[in-house]
């Protein structure tokens, strides 16, 4: 695969000549001049403080997993941090102890996390309208998508949607790689592979989106937690995402590495390659960033899926709440009386919260926390495997306690009855364990070494998450 040059810049506030290509994520979008060239990083003695701004998202863990240090290590020199922090608050400025790695690849921050995830910027977009009047390939492209025959922007909004990725970075991917809005021939040679990712279960534009939407999450959810710590460019060259670069940009660093050669992954990453294609289309992302992960997120009281009294089996830790691999922000639950398989239940899952059930789809509800209606704003909460013939209809208010559907094994993969759950806030997966984890009625969930595995804590009791259904994962719903 490929690497780029070691080139980024220096310790944001070292000097004038140092600041990042681009600035640091935070609620007012400021803009900073683009320096002419990006000095190399030095190579830190160990344990050199450096400067560093909190972006938007942002935790203790994966900051210091960035800059190879450890949590204790960050407060011992930052006494502002409280005992407790969930997300730290955009614009924090704090030092860090950093222990310098080799191979750190560029700077320049590509797209604001605001406008990677499907959130408050894309409220009042319509991307099916607007690709219908462009000139390009994309509109007239017709695939069967999720049971339905489905033409370009329905499908861009399908996965838009399921994935919870902006529609409008879908689009300029499209666009830069394949010139699906401008051009009204596909290129030659992008017809089976128009996103470049070149694997004979994923020909077609519907199964290129598939891919790209899930690998773009993966990238995305493990610079958030801290676990992508590198990637491999098409010419065997290791890259490092820069400490100081945000989750979009390392995503789509990762994203266009394994897609591009190295000169054309070196201008994808650049103020020439993607952001310019977006700016042309949708104007700068930049200039209109929006916080939405704020400092300090806390977790609404929830009840467990279930009703009050009632004793289920926790029958999956943090794992993908949709597609493949990261985010780990869904877990499990079944009936207590289900031993394994498939088994019919007479048994609801419930809200676990107030909301309006603002969409449903194959054995899928997701309800809106806040009632204004739109999955994009707030807390929202999704629910996959009921039973298709139980799903209440789009619009229903519902209680927490309320009945929302039928556990099952529809929708999907499932090789038991159950009911997966996982949250999102203002369009960002949040993962069901590390520093928010879920709470339910004051049981936390705890990750597990491997996805499905992991606990239920609350007050010294634990629950373990097993499949088999057995005693040791039974949790009955009881609130303190």
């Amino acid at each position: 695969m490929l690497v780029l040059f070691l080139l980024s810049a220096c310790a944001p506030g070292a000097n004038p000549a140092q600041l990042p290509a681009r600035p640091v994520e935070n609620p007012a979008g400021t803009e900073q001049p683009l320096p002419t060239a990006q000095p190399t990083r030095p190579a830190y003695p160990p344990g050199t403080l450096v400067e560093y701004t909190a972006q938007m998202g942002d935790t203790l863990p994966a900051v210091a997993a960035h800059f190879n240090t450890t949590e204790a290590e960050i407060r011992a020199v930052n006494s502002i941090l409280p005992e407790h922090v969930t997300t730290l608050p955009a614009g924090l400025p704090m030092q860090i102890p950093i222990y310098y790695e080799p191979f750190w690849g560029s700077s320049f921050q590509v797209l604001p996390d605001s406008h990677f995830v499907n959130g408050p910027a894309g409220v009042g977009f319509d991307v099916v309208a607007y690709v219908n009047e462009q000139p390009g390939w994309l509109k007239n492209a017709s695939q069967y998508v999720a049971e339905e025959q489905r033409r370009g922007g329905e499908i861009i909004a399908y996965y838009a949607t399921t994935y919870s990725i902006s529609p409008r970075l879908l689009l300029a991917l499209i666009e830069y790689q394949a010139g699906g809005l401008t051009q009204p021939e596909i290129p030659d040679g992008k017809e089976v592979y128009p996103l470049g990712y070149v694997e004979r279960f994923h020909q077609g534009l519907a199964r290129q989106l598939n891919w790209a939407a899930n690998e773009l999450n993966n990238g995305y959810y493990d610079w958030r937690t801290g676990k992508l710590e590198s990637f491999e460019l098409q010419d065997g060259r290791l890259e490092r995402p820069d400490p100081w670069q945000n989750a979009a940009t390392a995503t789509l660093q990762n994203y266009f590495a394994q897609v591009l050669s190295p000169d054309a992954y070196a201008l994808a990453i650049s103020g020439e390659g993607l952001l310019k294609t977006y700016t042309q289309l949708f104007g700068d992302p930049w200039s209109n960033v929006q916080a939405h992960i704020p400092g300090s997120l806390e977790q609404p009281a929830f009840r467990f899926p279930f009703k009050y009294g009632q004793t289920w089996a926790y029958t999956g830790g943090p794992h993908t709440a949709w597609g493949e691999g990261e985010p780990l922000a869904a877990v499990d639950f079944a009936p207590g009386n289900i031993a394994s398989g498939c088994t019919p239940t007479d048994e609801p899952a419930t809200a676990i919260a107030d909301g309006v059930v603002v969409r449903t789809g194959d054995a899928l509800v997701v309800l809106d926390l806040d009632g204004d209606g739109d999955e994009r704003t707030g807390w929202s909460i999704f629910y996959l495997h009921l039973a298709n013939a139980s799903l209440p209809p789009v619009g229903r208010k519902l209680k927490a306690g309320d009945p929302i559907g039928i556990p099952s094994c529809e929708g999907g993969k499932a090789t038991g009855t159950h009911v997966h759950i996982a949250r999102r806030y203002n369009g960002e997966w949040i993962p069901a364990g590390g520093v928010l984890p879920f709470n339910f009625e004051g049981w936390q969930v705890q990750t597990g070494s491997v996805e499905y595995q992991g606990t239920l804590v609350r007050n010294g009791k634990v629950v373990i998450a097993c499949t088999c259904s057995d005693q040791s994962s039974h949790v009955t719903s009881n609130p303190q």
